[in-house]
């Protein structure tokens, strides 16, 4: 599964020709979960309540980047990696 992001040890992940709703796969320090992509919200799983929250907001500063990669994994395409929390602004 190609990888998108890392940043404080959060990893971001999306599968190619995965099912709706667009999402990512997210994993940190042993915890995993599914987040949409559109609302940063956890759809499966669990992070712990900080990571949660940087994630949330990564998704929102990054939601065109995010569906752009989305959209080229359901036509099975590339991904282009995107910067990390850690070098937003």
């Amino acid at each position: 599964m190609p990888i998108l992001s890392v940043f404080f040890g959060i990893i971001v992940r999306m599968w190619h020709d995965d099912h709706p709703p667009p999402h990512i796969h997210v994993e940190y320090q042993g915890f995993e979960a599914f987040v949409e992509i559109r609302t940063g919200e956890i759809l499966a799983g669990r992070l712990p309540k900080k990571a949660a929250g940087i994630v949330k907001e990564w998704c929102f500063k990054h939601q065109s980047e995010l569906m752009e990669n989305w959209e080229h994994a359901q036509r099975f395409e590339p991904l282009e990696r995107i910067p990390g929390a850690d070098q937003d602004d």
